[in-house]
């Protein structure tokens, strides 16, 4: 059994986890966003895979369309949105150390989730 989670943004499912990296697959609901996060040990690759992805890397603020993607590293700031009226999903690549849901620091969370 794959373990997967219902958030308020959305859901996701795990597809791989192994030593060192997990695969995850997020479907992020329209007018939804993930909270404003960072991580302290590990980086994420993000692929779109369908839909339209508002990011957030650092300073940078960008749309990202199927079959694109963006690296994000450890310590960086960032937040995933779909601001369109279609689904939006993207496969998440996680690499570091330490994968654990709990490496998370919420900066701003339209959910009340900070932590």
């Amino acid at each position: 059994m794959r373990e997967s989670d219902e958030r308020p943004w959305g859901r996701y499912e795990v597809l791989e986890e192994r030593p060192g990296f997990k695969v995850k697959v997020l479907e992020v609901k329209p007018g939804s966003r993930l909270s404003l996060q960072r991580h302290a040990r590990r980086g994420e690759h993000w692929v779109v895979v369908e839909g339209v992805a508002d990011v957030v890397c650092g300073e940078n603020e960008l749309q990202l369309r199927r079959g694109e993607h963006i690296h994000i590293p450890p310590q960086t700031n960032h937040r995933l949105g779909n601001s369109t009226n279609a689904p939006l999903a993207i496969i998440e690549v996680q690499l570091g150390d330490y994968l654990g849901e709990d490496d998370i620091v919420r900066l701003d969370d339209d959910y009340k989730r900070i932590a």
